[in-house]
């Protein structure tokens, strides 16, 4: 994430509250939650966490859940999540929302996707329905459902991959994310995050985050 100045485009503003080496203690403001950072982030995938309430979660003083665009797409849909109100009506959750682009799909559901330059063609687990998840429908779906962080869709590897596999992903996620920043309908109460792919070469990861910073984004994430 960049540092403690508002993105002009953005809801999101990081506040720096203190620094040992290369660790920062943050506050990160977003439209549902001024979050304290580093801070763990419970998945909940579909819109729930799996065996907790909300009321437990904010007990728990959880400050951000995670919900996946992929699983949210299928069941029960962009459309009836937006028609609800958003995901945070939805779950009844009044804090902040980060949504994973689909892209980590790419590895988790590898024997049921395939990617192209268009985008990742997924076969639904659950019914065999076909799904072409492009960078423009992710943008979209993640706009439906509302979090406050939203994530680019990436050419997603598994870090055990090496070879020119890396550097042909690193290449397509700098694509990808203007497509994204063109698709991006929300940028005033969503903040669309890039995502810093290479695998585990240094060099791709810095030559991929030094095209990143040069996108009006609000922050960024390393895989």
């Amino acid at each position: 994430m960049k540092g403690d100045k508002q993105n002009a485009h953005s809801a999101c503003r990081l506040e720096i509250e203190a620094v040992c080496g290369k660790a920062r203690a943050t506050v990160t403001h977003l439209p549902h939650i001024s979050a304290k950072t580093p801070m763990f982030m419970p998945v909940g995938t579909q819109g729930t966490v799996k065996g907790l309430t909300t009321d437990q979660l904010i007990e728990a003083n959880a400050q951000v859940i995670l919900g996946n665009t992929y699983h949210l797409a299928l069941r029960p849909g962009g459309d009836t999540v937006e028609a609800m109100g958003g995901l945070h009506e939805f779950m009844n959750w009044p804090r902040g929302i980060l949504t994973d682009s689909g892209g980590f799909q790419m590895v988790s559901l590898l024997r049921f996707s395939s990617v192209s330059e268009e985008g990742v063609h997924f076969q639904s687990p659950v019914d065999g329905t076909d799904m072409l998840l492009t960078p423009e429908k992710s943008i979209e779906l993640q706009n439906q459902i509302g979090a406050d962080i939203i994530m680019a869709l990436d050419d997603v590897v598994s870090s055990t991959v090496t070879g020119p596999r890396i550097e042909e992903a690193m290449h397509r996620t700098l694509r990808w994310i203007d497509r994204c920043i063109a698709a991006h309908a929300r940028p005033h109460d969503q903040n669309l995050f890039g995502i810093v792919q290479g695998g585990l070469d240094a060099k791709l990861r810095a030559t991929c985050l030094e095209e990143m910073t040069k996108r009006d984004l609000p922050g960024f994430i390393g895989f």
